[in-house]
């Protein structure tokens, strides 16, 4: 898919750069802060509850979702964020043909989100998992 994208968005972020630099074979990419992930910051919660990394995240997830984001980007300005990013795919689909966003989940979750909102339609998803994808296509 990587070979074959005419243009490529990578968030700034270390993780998705270097996958950028491993899958699109030496073509150009964009950096671009635009993608980088929705803001996790842990909840205030006691020093002695403890839980795995996969379970603090689904709670930092959740408290960030109503409201708690310790000065960091709010839900409402990650999803205005979101509809910006969206529209920049959208318009670099109609002038430039397929692209590839190399990003983060719940992040990317948001812009289909907002690419949903604007006709756009779901016709590939492979879920939540490390190097998952999902590919949308205007209806």
């Amino acid at each position: 898919m990587a070979r074959q994208a005419d243009v490529i968005f990578a968030s700034v972020r270390r993780r998705a750069v270097e996958t950028a630099e491993a899958v699109v074979a030496g073509k150009h990419f964009v950096r671009d802060p635009l993608f980088v992930e929705a803001p996790l910051p842990p909840p205030p919660l006691p020093a002695f509850i403890k839980f795995g990394p996969r379970t603090w995240g689904v709670i930092a997830r959740i408290a960030w979702w109503f409201g708690h984001h310790e000065g960091q980007e709010t839900r409402r300005e990650a999803e205005a964020r979101a509809a910006v990013a969206a529209q920049r795919l959208i318009d670099a689909a109609h002038n430039e043909g397929d692209v590839l966003v190399l990003a983060h989940g719940y992040f990317n979750h948001m812009i289909g989100v907002a690419l949903k909102r604007a006709g756009w339609r779901l016709v590939e998803n492979r879920g939540f998992k490390y190097w998952a994808l999902r590919r949308y296509q205007q209806s």
